[in-house]
């Protein structure tokens, strides 16, 4: 209801092209706005086209084409730079698209939290309910910087767990920019003074998987490779910091105090029978398998980056020690006999609802949050240990005095390949007893990656009476039909990219490990055995996969309903865990452009 200072205001050009309001444009040709209008009458099959550059007019540049031509060609030389040799003219496409994508979704992102809730200083008052609403808490908040959005195109906004991910990818060729970008993460106009990091634009304060330690120590080593000068600088900025986070996670997740912990959905919107962000049904309290594998995981990647940082600065063994310890208390925690998330007799791990009477009731649905575990896995070189007498004697000192801690968990002190040392949620026998679900057809392994959900549970829906309320689970590769979240969110089958990602690394280090003596059957009941890399590569395939084309041309990902022409890829936010096709926001190429990642694995 406020007057406008100017007459020309920002609609001006819709009101003088189509309401042919001359006078909605200054005439004097002055403003912080400006449109070029060309008339143009194009006839059937004919084609025209523009070329426009702005310059000042005394300023003589060479000609239109030679400027694009001469661009093309350092674009052409950039991406095939990045490609090993011999790499297929398709997989060379899709690279290139996933990369030139990552860029496109870099973003200018502005949001001042407190005046948003104040409202504009010389414009009316927001509601008045604005300041009982989500992020009020999230005042400090004042981002004016380029991120890396999930979406650049459909949906660009703020996403912290996705930015990390990003940041892995864009440091194969601008990590400079995936350090500012896990660096902005942490910095006090980001993170909640109480250490907790921003979640995203919808609400702030929502719990995401701790990734970032990961990202930062992965950012860290790509960097390394490429200029053979580690960063430590940057890594020991961001590893203070993400201290504070840690803490906030001891602090505020853990709500009996025994490291089993609680997260709400993290990210994995319908995995459960029920929606995990809302109170628990019956009143009780819901221990997460997911949200307790994820500290672990934390856990081991902050004990990674001290030991790093210790072999320039001694000091850090000791941090290295305390998170040593605590790894072994949240690993002992999932299979203690009073709050285990381990099932003996399906061995596979669940969520497990507490009630208040007591009783506990383990959600035995086969999801995601029984696979999450496996990503808690470091592993340490012999002649780091060798290196780190105070973090060894330490380490060696606690499982002797405290062997309780270590009977469920991979022994730190037992060398295996090449005398390296494994730190791991799961030993041997575990690691078999999940990859048994991980790598069967009719469970978790898709022809285009690892599901969120089993396909067993297309037969065998589960369903748990919880306070005289039904909740069930069933298989959904596609969009889900339940209402959780609004019935646009769907972890109930589909391939997420990202975690399948972690779940190739984390087979990795259990290879490097157990070493090529240590065979398991891909797929499950196929007789077929390979190594854990191995097992790693046949995932990354089949996420390739997704985007090459057949004998036909077509990509499995594309619906040929759609006519998507072969050359314009898309990389949608995740994927049927059936046919493989895109689901989501079909621009998403922020984490799902970790397939280019995949494809330099491949070689």
């Amino acid at each position: 209801g406020l007057a406008n200072s100017t007459p020309f205001v920002k609609d001006a050009f819709h009101r003088r092209l189509i309401g042919n309001e001359e006078d909605a444009v200054n005439p004097s040709l002055v403003g912080t706005k400006a449109a070029f209008v060309r008339r143009m009458t194009i006839g059937p099959g004919s084609t025209e086209r523009m070329r426009i550059r702005l310059h000042r007019p005394e300023v003589q540049l060479p000609a239109f084409d030679e400027i694009v031509t001469e661009r093309k060609e350092e674009a052409d030389r950039f991406h095939i730079s990045m490609l090993p040799s011999g790499t297929t003219p398709d997989r060379a496409l899709i690279h290139r698209r996933a990369i030139a994508g990552l860029i496109w979704t870099k973003q200018f992102y502005y949001f001042d939290v407190d005046q948003w809730l104040k409202g504009d200083p010389n414009g009316a008052l927001p509601p008045r309910d604005r300041d009982r609403i989500r992020n009020r808490s999230w005042r400090h908040l004042n981002t004016f910087d380029v991120l890396s959005m999930p979406d650049g195109w459909e949906y660009p906004w703020f996403a912290a767990w996705d930015l990390a991910f990003h940041a892995v990818s864009f440091a194969s060729f601008d990590a400079a920019f995936a350090k500012n970008q896990l660096e902005l993460m942490t910095r006090e106009w980001y993170m909640h003074p109480n250490g907790q990091l921003p979640a995203y634009e919808w609400e702030f304060g929502d719990v995401n998987p701790p990734v970032h330690a990961w990202a930062a120590r992965r950012v860290y080593e790509i960097d390394a490779a490429a200029t053979g000068t580690p960063d430590t600088a940057f890594l020991e900025r961001v590893y203070h910091k993400l201290l504070m986070n840690f803490t906030w996670w001891l602090n505020r997740k853990d709500a009996d105090d025994n490291n089993i912990f609680q997260g709400g959905f993290l990210g994995l919107d319908n995995i459960s029978v029920f929606d995990r962000s809302a109170p628990v049904p019956g009143g009780g309290r819901l221990d997460q398998s997911d949200a307790t594998a994820w500290m672990a995981f934390f856990t081991l990647e902050m004990l990674s980056i001290s030991l790093e940082l210790a072999k320039t600065n001694p000091v850090y063994q000791d941090l290295a020690t305390k998170f040593f310890e605590h790894f072994l208390a949240i690993a002992d925690a999932m299979s203690a006999d009073d709050h285990s998330l381990w099932d003996p007799d399906t061995s596979f791990f669940y969520d497990v609802l507490r009630l208040p009477d007591g009783s506990n009731i383990p959600l035995e649905v086969r999801s995601m949050v029984g696979l999450i575990p496996l990503l808690a896995v470091s592993v340490i070189g012999a002649d780091t240990m060798a290196n780190m007498p105070v973090f060894t004697e330490r380490m060696h000192w606690f499982l002797r005095n405290r062997p309780d801690l270590a009977n469920q968990v991979a022994r730190i002190d037992e060398p295996g390949d090449a005398h390296r040392h494994m730190a791991a949620i799961v030993g041997r026998e575990r690691l078999l007893s999940v990859l048994s679900y991980l790598l069967d057809e009719n469970e978790f392994l898709s022809p285009y990656g690892i599901r969120s959900l089993s396909r067993y549970h297309l037969d065998h829906p589960y369903s748990v009476t919880i306070d005289g309320r039904s909740f069930s689970a069933d298989y959904e590769p596609g969009e889900s039909a339940t209402g959780l979240f609004g019935g646009n969110s769907n972890w109930r089958g589909p391939v997420w990219f990202p975690l399948n990602v972690l779940l190739i690394e984390a087979l990795d280090r259990f290879h490097s490990y157990f070493g090529d003596h240590f065979l398991v059957e891909c797929p499950t009941g196929s007789g077929v055995e390979t190594t854990l890399s191995g097992v790693a590569d046949d995932i990354a395939k089949r996420l390739v996969s997704l985007f090459e084309t057949d004998g036909e041309g077509a990509r499995a990902y594309a619906d040929p309903s759609h006519g998507c022409p072969p050359e314009l890829i898309l990389f949608h936010e995740y994927f049927d865990g059936d046919t493989g096709e895109g689901l989501g926001a079909s621009h998403q190429t922020g984490w799902t452009a970790m397939v280019a990642d995949l494809i330099r694995r491949a070689g």
